[in-house]
């Protein structure tokens, strides 16, 4: 197969062979052994990683480099499936491992989906800062791969020489009413908590974290105590979050509320499941005694480490919302009884940063109509973007939940802005960052902090709580941004 190839080419005259895209090391050995087989000319030898630093065989970027070493290429490299942020993370391993040249092509970050296209946002500028970086880590050929422009080649080539989703059908249905006569929803005070205090119009608090990797309970019971202990009202748990593999949400959720005692608001997906396997999911959590939800459509599997992962999407979060709203009422999709209604409180997400503010306007309508009870808006670091899509929608009342995000560093600031879709960091934000960075970690986390303090404080008026993310699981973090910004928690 790889013979084929080379004999063509090289009848056709070229000057050396790039391999790149590859996943397992088997397959890559196969085509380099076809090209020296047949002749001595220069090889480019690049694989492909996913957003957790593996391929998809689960090889790391030190396993590739000297494997790729070790047969005699005469570059090797990566390119493909990741923006620069990680790219960078698996070149500098590389480079600890070989002294062959290495060489680089990220997408040009993760693409957002607008008028069902994809489009790939990290800017020129962006993915030139990072050729240079990936430069000093020791790559030698740097480029772009997926998304790249001429301009963003301009970009690089002046930097470096200078310095050295799948679209979602929406689905609105009814359930219909004739088949079985629907019962009055549970009113949302007697759900939950976090239902009564939204239905009170009193302040809430949320905090984000992510489920381990692995199955140890203690990785989600822990950051759980320490929230229960700070009087926050509700443990956020997302769930497959950038199509990566972690603990089900609905599990670690179960054992949070038995565990500790704190409710838990769980992040529900469209993308993993059929219609069957999320009705099943959402009695079954019901009968744990799960109360709140935040329905999600879910990244598309381009965002992830296994690109032969189908997704689902029966429905999406708005089709979702409406089979909650159904159950709310005892009944399923098809009209018929599940005896009682489910006590869901149901949440829903929006961007108010989103470049077609007119079509999340639209779906926001959608959602409430569809059953909705409260809103998360996507990390705000524009407050007066948020007002703008609040004056948009004023007239479907629910309330509001304006999501934060402290930053760590510059490098989490960055990864966020060019390539974390629905995330919209203006460039302001991202040089208040770098500046910062100068002076190292700890000056960088306290102006993320202070930046995510500033965001609480400027839409305050505007919200009826937070939801903050713990990046990296710090929670210590998520709690420190509260109390600089004076929020009050339960305590």
């Amino acid at each position: 197969f790889f013979e084929r190839q080379v004999n063509g080419l090289l009848a056709g005259g070229v000057d050396g062979f790039i391999l790149e895209t590859f996943a397992d090391l088997n397959e890559i050995d196969c085509a380099f052994t076809a090209v020296r087989k047949l002749g001595d000319l220069p090889v480019i030898a690049q694989m492909t990683l996913g957003q957790n630093g593996k391929t998809v065989y689960g090889h790391t970027a030190s396993q590739i480099a000297q494997e790729l070493t070790s047969i005699g290429a005469d570059v090797i490299g990566l390119n493909c499936s990741v923006g620069p942020a990680v790219m960078l993370d698996a070149i500098e391993d590389m480079a600890d491992t070989t002294s062959v040249p290495l060489s680089a092509q990220p997408n040009a970050g993760l693409p957002r989906t607008v008028r069902d296209r994809k489009i790939y946002m990290a800017t020129p500028e962006y993915m030139a800062q990072y050729a240079c970086r990936m430069v000093d880590a020791g790559a030698r050929f740097v480029g772009g791969c997926c998304g790249t422009t001429p301009d963003h080649i301009k970009q690089i080539r002046d930097l470096v020489r200078s310095d050295q989703p799948r679209p979602v059908m929406v689905r609105v249905t009814d359930v219909d009413q004739e088949r079985s006569a629907t019962l009055d929803p549970v009113p949302l005070e007697a759900c939950s908590a976090w239902g009564r205090k939204l239905s009170r119009g009193e302040p809430v608090v949320s905090v984000e974290v992510l489920p381990p990797r692995g199955w140890d309970r203690n990785a989600i019971v822990e950051p759980a105590h320490e929230l229960k202990d700070a009087g926050v009202d509700s443990l956020a748990i997302v769930d497959g979050p950038r199509s990566r593999s972690r603990m089900g949400a609905l599990s670690a959720a179960v054992i949070v509320e038995q565990e500790v005692g704190i409710e838990a608001i769980v992040h529900y997906t469209c993308r993993d499941r059929n219609m069957l396997g999320m009705i099943s999911d959402l009695l079954g959590a019901a009968a744990a005694g799960i109360r709140n939800l935040l329905v999600v459509s879910g990244d598309p599997s381009v965002h992830g480490p296994y690109p032969d992962m189908t997704e689902v999407f029966d429905i999406d979060s708005i089709g979702l919302t409406n089979v909650v709203t159904g159950l709310n009422q005892g009944l399923d999709p098809a009209g018929n009884s599940i005896g009682d209604p489910t006590k869901f409180v149901q949440g829903v997400v929006a961007n108010p940063g989103a470049l077609d503010l007119e079509r999340e306007v639209t779906r926001f309508r959608y959602k409430v109509e569809a059953g909705a009870s409260f809103v998360v808006t996507q990390p705000i670091f524009n407050p007066e973007s948020l007002e703008e899509f609040l004056d948009k929608i004023h007239q479907w009342k629910i309330p509001v939940v304006a999501g934060i995000w402290p930053f760590l560093n510059l490098r989490n600031a960055e990864f966020l802005a060019n390539e974390v879709p629905g995330a919209t960091v203006p460039e302001k934000i991202v040089d208040r960052m770098r500046k910062a960075q100068i002076s190292g970690d700890e000056e960088a986390l306290n102006e993320g902090v202070e930046i995510a303090a500033e965001m609480i404080d400027a839409v305050r008026p505007l919200v009826q709580g937070f939801h903050l993310s713990a990046p990296s699981r710090r929670v210590d973090v998520a709690l420190r941004v509260l109390h600089e910004a004076g929020v009050s928690t339960n305590t």
